[in-house]
């Protein structure tokens, strides 16, 4: 089974996690994976850690049913992202549909309010870890997992698990 040319978005806004978008988007990649980098606007973005992303989506214009699995990356673009319903509308459709979605650290806020949490095991950062609890989410301190279609992370450092488990999970997903 191959990955290859299966799409795959990526939700961005400034202030994401660049390790975050970047080493998961280049370990996806390398399965030859079409990653797509997805925004509010083409409007270049910039890193929690300065690097810059060139968005080559608009959010509004993806369409669930032509995607493979979408990820969710942390930093403070979540806080921003999950304020706009074409974001948690698009969401939410990927999991009832039950197509592979990734979270990591603060991606966990899309997910609570795309409304996707509730019963589910979930991490991320503790910083989210409350939020997470609030919405109905059971908290599992793991580098990373899978519940479902769905794959948490925890933060930066667990990169390599989450890794590994995405890839796992999108394999078994074809």
């Amino acid at each position: 089974m191959t990955l290859k040319d299966k799409k795959v978005a990526f939700l961005v806004a400034d202030g994401v996690e660049d390790l975050e978008f970047y080493a998961v988007a280049m370990r996806l990649q390398e399965e030859g994976m079409t990653v797509l980098t997805a925004a509010m606007d083409l409007k270049p973005i910039s890193g929690k850690g300065g690097l810059a992303i060139k968005p080559d989506a608009i959010i509004a214009d993806l369409n669930a049913e032509e995607l493979f699995a979408i990820v969710l990356p942390g930093g403070w673009a979540p806080d921003k992202l999950r304020r706009f319903k074409e974001v948690t509308d698009l969401v939410a459709k990927m999991d009832k549909q039950g197509k592979v979605i990734g979270i990591i650290c603060h991606g966990g806020l899309i997910a609570i309010s795309a409304k996707i949490v509730a019963g589910r095991k979930s991490v991320g950062s503790l910083g989210i870890k409350d939020d997470l609890l609030n919405a109905g989410a059971e908290w599992v301190d793991k580098a990373a997992f899978r519940d479902g279609n769905q794959v948490w992370g925890r933060v930066v450092a667990d990169i390599p698990e989450f890794n590994r488990e995405l890839v796992e999970a999108l394999k078994d997903a074809i």
